[in-house]
């Protein structure tokens, strides 16, 4: 065991972006984040069909010179999860997701792994199950996992694909940032609003933010704040993060 490792996470809030492909506006980033490593695992839980969502994931993967292994083909997952160099979880439905790694006992393989600097990627409800719980999600409950209790890697919450209110818009229902609004009225984490094509990188405890857009930083009983592209969010989060530590 590397006592000495640190925690790697990209944390992606999209996994496509209007008028590209799977992948395409975070290739650079992935390419970076995973440097030399190579054994890949793939968790699909997300979405129904694995063995296509899998095919998906090995073919954008090979385009960036990666090998990649889906997790639903091999018997022994949780082994799988500590061999890997790199885990990539996609994004889907987060109930589902989250439910396939209770059934199959990952959580605390993924959280032992990360503690060892198995470096980590979620795109979208990946990023969510990254987090303490997915309650920040969208998503319907078409399952029902056994807890909202995720892998908690990371201190705080997210809400990928954040849309700011459309002053111009007739629509009469909620906006995300009232739901999350209603979030903070019952709950203490604080919640990072991550736009389309943004990305967090998270090396131990520096949080940066990458990609073209600002992300929205909620906290309960304060004003959001917005973050600029390309800064280090550990001012913006505070303590939040430094109180994490590695995980146990």
């Amino acid at each position: 065991m590397n006592t000495d490792a640190i925690r790697r996470l990209l944390l992606i809030s999209n996994s496509t972006l209007h008028g590209g492909g799977y992948l395409d506006h975070a290739e650079k980033e992935i390419r970076d984040f995973v440097g030399s490593r190579t054994r890949v695992v793939f968790v699909p839980f997300a979405v129904h069909d694995r063995r296509a969502y899998a095919a998906k994931a090995q073919e954008r993967f090979r385009d960036m010179g990666l090998s990649l292994t889906s997790i639903h083909d091999l018997s022994n997952m949780p082994r799988a999860v500590d061999e890997a160099d790199v885990i990539f979880v996609g994004g889907g439905n987060t109930f589902r997701l989250l439910k396939g790694l209770y059934d199959h006992n990952l959580l605390v393989p993924i959280r032992r792994s990360v503690a060892v600097g198995v470096s980590y990627i979620g795109s979208s409800a990946g990023s969510i199950v990254a987090c303490p719980t997915l309650k920040t999600t969208k998503d319907m409950p078409a399952v029902q996992p056994p807890s909202f209790e995720a892998l908690g890697l990371v201190p705080f919450q997210i809400s990928p694909h954040y849309l700011d209110p459309d002053p111009s818009s007739t629509h009469m229902g909620e906006t995300q940032e009232e739901r999350i609004m209603q979030f903070l009225e019952e709950n203490e984490e604080l919640v990072v609003g991550l736009r389309e094509g943004s990305i967090l990188r998270v090396e131990d405890s520096t949080v940066t933010l990458k990609g073209p857009n600002a992300a929205r930083i909620f906290r309960r009983g304060e004003k959001p704040v917005e973050a600029t592209p390309g800064s280090n969010l550990c001012a913006l989060l505070e303590e939040t993060v430094s109180r994490a530590g590695r995980v146990a």
